[in-house]
């Protein structure tokens, strides 16, 4: 799912805004100009719901079809009568060109809305990073700008083996909080079953005091462990010039597949009250209003 493509998304706009702010006179080298090769339009098929997804990203996806993101993929092809056909690759770079350019699928069921390496649908649900933290704690962190942020240790998550910074690194960083910052890395361990959830086994264990992570990971995870966990949304929702914490999320097709697009559009917008029902069951938190803490409790088993 999106958070790798997030933080991607982000450091591209990191590097435009850093670009524009350096006074010197750039020099340009000679342009020479090759007519780049004619792209091969890929049909989607008209026979099954064709979706390249994570074998093992909870509570995104996995090979047991046990993410949120597989169960809207089941009311999709439901609606349209058609089966769903995995492709499964892990998320790492490459995954867009390897999976869905390559035409070996034609639908991936979680991209930012604003994401140039697809064509997106409206958006289904809009969601933040989060503040993790132990209720037992009552640390109520609110703000990148409190100033508890100081003085507890503070879980992140990087993306790749070179620990590309997320968001909450760079906002964290921007204030001078650095010493006391501990990565997690999004892709982890892959022969455990979904990585990305150590940040949350941290602040269970209490490795680190509070935990800054993308809000549908935090929600799930939080829910299933065995003591109350307080979320609480990152504010502010943009920091300045132009980090953004809240994402809207799309189902993403490929390119110049306009029909299929608009046929997934009209059965979000139809069945909006089953998509809704999805992420409450997976306690995905969502920015539609007034943001409240939430105390994730153990699951009922």
């Amino acid at each position: 799912m999106c958070l790798r493509f997030l933080s991607f998304i982000i450091a591209i706009a990191i590097c435009c805004v850093a670009s524009c702010t350096r006074t010197e006179q750039p020099t340009f080298a000679e342009k020479h100009y090759i007519e780049p090769p004619k792209q091969v339009k890929i049909p989607a098929s008209t026979t099954a719901l064709r979706v390249c997804a994570d074998p093992n990203n909870l509570p995104f996806s996995n090979k047991q079809g046990e993410g949120f993101e597989n169960k809207l993929a089941n009311l999709i092809a439901d609606d349209m009568h058609v089966p769903v056909e995995y492709t499964w690759w892990a998320q790492r770079r490459g995954f867009f060109r390897s999976t869905l350019k390559a035409g070996l699928c034609d639908v991936v069921m979680g991209v930012p809305s604003s994401f140039e390496l697809a064509a997106t649908t409206q958006p289904y649900y809009r969601s933040t990073y989060v503040f993790v933290s132990r209720s037992d704690r009552n640390l109520n962190v609110q703000s990148f700008d409190d100033p508890a942020l100081h003085s507890v240790r503070i879980g992140v998550q990087l993306v790749g083996d070179d620990g590309t910074n997320t968001p909450p690194v760079q906002a964290l960083n921007n204030r001078g909080i650095i010493d006391n910052i501990k990565g997690y890395t999004l892709y982890g361990n892959y022969v455990e079953p979904n990585p990305p959830a150590r940040i949350i086994d941290a602040v269970v264990k209490k490795d680190v005091d509070v935990a800054v992570v993308w809000g549908p990971l935090a929600g799930y995870f939080a829910k299933k462990q065995h003591l109350p966990l307080a979320i609480q949304p990152v504010s502010p929702e943009i920091d300045l010039p132009y980090l953004p914490f809240v994402y809207d999320i799309s189902v993403g097709v490929r390119r110049g597949e306009d029909d299929l697009r608009v046929k997934i559009d009209d059965i979000l917008i139809r069945r909006h009250a089953d998509v809704e029902k999805i992420l409450t069951d997976y306690n995905i938190p969502r920015v539609t209003g007034p943001q409240a803490v939430t105390v994730a409790k153990k699951e009922v088993e």
